[in-house]
């Protein structure tokens, strides 16, 4: 492979088979793939996220897959770090760098001019607990203190407003002059999965109950003993917070799965909402679910490039 070959970036809400279409591409171009799916860093977080067993990698390297414990937290400039000398070394042997997940975030971090400021424990501690108490409010003043950064997170996305709200506090600057426009460090192809809303959500629910059939409880009960209800990150991962209520007798079996299926249809169209806003996306239509047909659009387009 020449080394001027782009880097590639497969995105999309969950559901949409990114990590298929990924494995099909690295295939037929002699690539390795780097994920970009932020709870994929979790070990034993495998079911729940959808983590590509060994034994269906067909022999890809896959890298920043398994690099956290569950008390660890995520952190984007860390993985910045990481993404881009994983970038350098596949390239280095010859291969080519695949990017594929749906953490927007993560994915813009690893290819595009991006700074992040660092952090401040006291000061993030105290806005956990601020909106932790009252997320509605602290949602208010980060609309008064940046309007910009507001209208891209919802009151809902706690760990967001907490970020937001300490960068400003941090470096007296808005959080938004922290996400650029859209301009890569070198040339990418970007490639997006879309699904149609009525097909995604019957998805999800399968998903999740599949998940469920799977063992989602038992790896949940896994996790607890490796102190998963202290990781302030991976503990709020959707599905893995619904089955703690549901062992601490909180919610019963149904009513988790509910929840979870609700909640990870929200996060779908969050995910689609970031994704869509990026012009460079490539947009694929997987709604009919077949692989060769996702494969075929995607080698189209990076091939007249």
């Amino acid at each position: 492979m020449s080394a001027n070959e782009p880097v590639i970036t497969i995105v999309g809400s969950t559901a949409t088979g990114k990590s298929e279409l990924a494995l099909d591409l690295a295939e037929r171009l002699g690539g390795e793939i780097i994920n970009t799916d932020s709870m994929q860093f979790y070990r034993g977080m495998d079911i729940g996220t959808a983590k590509l067993p060994l034994s269906e990698r067909r022999g890809i390297p896959h890298h920043l897959i398994d690099i956290l414990d569950v008390t660890d937290d995520a952190n984007v400039q860390t993985f910045q770090t990481q993404a881009r000398e994983a970038i350098v070394d596949i390239r280095s042997r010859g291969r080519r760098p695949i990017l594929v997940g749906g953490s927007g975030l993560y994915a813009r971090a690893a290819t595009d001019h991006m700074e992040f400021p660092g952090t401040d424990a006291q000061v993030r501690a105290r806005l956990e607990g601020e909106v932790e108490a009252d997320r509605w409010a602290q949602h208010r003043r980060l609309q008064d203190l940046d309007p910009a950064a507001a209208e891209k997170i919802t009151p809902n996305d706690q760990r967001r407003i907490v970020r937001a709200l300490e960068v400003i506090e941090i470096t007296g600057r808005p959080f938004s002059a922290q996400l650029p426009d859209y301009q890569e460090i070198e040339p990418t192809i970007h490639l997006g999965l879309s699904v149609d809303r009525a097909t995604l959500h019957a998805r999800v629910a399968d998903r999740v109950h599949t998940m469920w059939r799977q063992g989602w409880v038992d790896e949940v009960i896994r996790l607890l003993d490796r102190g998963l209800a202290h990781g302030r990150t991976a503990s709020r991962a959707i599905g893995y917070a619904q089955i703690q209520d549901f062992l601490a007798g909180k919610v019963d079996q149904e009513s988790a799965q509910e929840q979870t299926i609700i909640r990870t249809r929200q996060f779908a169209r969050r995910q689609d909402t970031w994704f869509r806003r990026d012009p460079r996306i490539a947009w694929i239509d997987a709604s009919a679910g077949d692989p060769e047909s996702n494969f075929v659009h995607a080698f189209t387009i990076i091939d007249g490039r």
